[in-house]
């Protein structure tokens, strides 16, 4: 089934012309139909556009041109990221119509590169929520066992790729929303340091915190649709200027001489014995491997979801003003200007996006601004500090991606206790890092994740800790290529 493979593996059988962008599209959409009504992944579809795509990829192999590693091979979007022409939602009523008249700089890219996208996913309203269970438009369902959530926010990219509907996906993460997913899925999930990859053409939700990234099923084609999407962007004014690379070359199975950071912030309460035992036998390989492990301390990893919690939604209920029923998007007409404001806002969003707007314009407000938001931004540069300290005796920091398995829906009642959950992951967005999450291991048939932290534009070293790992523990990703 082509739909097993990864991206590394169907580039080899496309320019070997074992088979065709056009046949191996076909298949993937076929899977996909088949597929999707039991999860729910998607939520639009746009074959037509695919299967061109597809065969302009046939035409170049044919006429002996030289093709991308991407090129041909199906893909998927989290539709909060804009195609032009193509719905964007953000999994909102509010924009439950909307069709943007341009491309985000991330699929301008993809486009040089010919790639091939069988639709846009579904995730948590405006990227707010960790279990895809707030979209406006059904939640979506983990397609290991259908009784638990996917994660999220970039559940339904997470959820296609391990249903085998595409071979790799889009996420964006905010404070874990590519990273949880994986973890909660068996797949690689990577959040590139901040600026690396452009935001324009991602639908904003906390501008300083955003960043596109992928999620694939092996460690390598993270590498590849990395390469395919990292470059410098004049239309993103935090975008960083730097010469292109080659990711692929970070690729060695070798930790020779690498100091592993454990911080045991990282591993209190809340962290799942499971998830510290699994862990903690990936610690031993990696010393085993010649890797030094170092024990380091970042005191201020406990304030981190309170930090988060009030930055995000602070600049989310900036973000989130331009939705007023005036310039484009949904509108519920009132008795007057103030009344229509109103009605659109209150019937447009959903209750956690409501939440998070209430709760920023609430720290942001006169008499709490000082109190609430100064204060988070000074504790977020003492957390930068104690990273950066800690990079001075280490190369990459070890952390869970997620306390421990996926959860049930319905799990949480209380919304405070799911915003813990972000406590492992939303540290690397505060101080703009870059992370990756591998699967480390199982419980009762699902997987558990590891989060590999590097410092600013440390991509090359997590990824070859991540690889390294990953190669000598095949096993641990059998499950995303079906053979489980």
């Amino acid at each position: 089934m082509v739909s097993q493979y990864t991206i590394h593996e169907l580039h080899k059988k496309l320019v070997n012309k074992d088979i065709s962008a056009v046949e191996l599209t076909k298949k993937m959409i076929a899977n996909r139909n088949n597929v999707d009504g039991k999860i729910h992944a998607f939520l639009s579809t746009n074959d037509e556009r695919a299967l061109q795509a597809a065969e302009r990829v046939d035409n170049k192999i044919k006429s002996g041109e030289v093709i991308s590693e991407i090129a041909g091979i199906p893909g998927a979007i989290k539709d909060n990221i804009c195609i032009k022409g193509l719905p964007c939602t953000a999994a909102s009523k509010m924009l439950e119509n909307f069709i943007p008249p341009y491309n985000a700089t991330v699929i301008e890219q993809l486009e040089k590169q010919d790639y091939v996208s069988l639709g846009k996913t579904n995730l948590d309203e405006f990227a707010m929520g960790s279990s895809t269970e707030n979209s406006a438009f059904g939640k979506t369902l983990n397609p290991l066992n259908t009784e638990y959530v996917p994660g999220g926010s970039s559940g339904g990219s997470a959820a296609a790729v391990a249903a085998n509907e595409v071979v790799w996906a889009l996420g964006s993460d905010t404070g874990g929303s590519v990273r949880q997913p994986a973890s909660f899925t068996g797949l690689v999930g990577l959040k590139p340091t901040y600026g690396l990859v452009s935001r324009y053409g991602l639908l904003a939700f906390a501008s300083s915190l955003d960043q596109i990234g992928p999620i694939t099923k092996d460690v390598t084609d993270a590498a590849i649709v990395l390469n395919s999407i990292a470059a410098y962007d004049k239309k993103d004014s935090t975008s960083i200027p730097q010469e292109k690379k080659d990711y692929k070359k970070a690729l060695i199975s070798d930790v020779k001489g690498l100091r592993i950071g454990v911080a045991k912030e990282f591993f209190g309460k809340g962290i799942k014995e499971e998830t510290k035992e699994a862990i903690k036998k990936a610690l031993s390989f990696y010393e085993k491997e010649g890797a030094e492990i170092v024990d380091i301390s970042l005191p201020h990893i406990s304030a981190c979801v309170s930090i988060y919690y009030i930055i995000a939604p602070a600049e989310a209920s900036s973000n989130l003003s331009r939705y007023d029923g005036v310039g484009y998007g949904y509108r519920k007409p009132g008795k007057n200007l103030i009344e229509m404001y109103i009605n659109t806002r209150s019937s447009g969003f959903g209750e956690e996006v409501k939440r998070r707007i209430m709760l920023g314009t609430y720290v942001l407000s006169a008499g709490y601004y000082d109190a609430f938001y100064l204060k988070a931004l000074k504790v977020r540069t003492l957390l930068k500090n104690e990273f950066e300290e800690a990079y001075k005796t280490c190369d990459v920091i070890v952390a869970p991606a997620a306390s421990g398995t996926a959860f049930k829906f319905g799990a949480f009642k209380d919304p405070l206790s799911l915003y813990m959950e972000d406590i492992c992951t939303v540290p690397a967005n505060l101080i703009g890092a870059p992370a990756i999450s591998i699967p480390v291991g199982y419980k009762d048939g699902m997987p558990l994740g590891m989060q590999l932290i590097g410092p600013a534009l440390g991509e090359e070293t997590i990824l070859r800790a991540a690889y390294t790992f990953e190669q000598a523990h095949l096993d641990l990703n059998k499950i995303t290529k079906g053979e489980a």
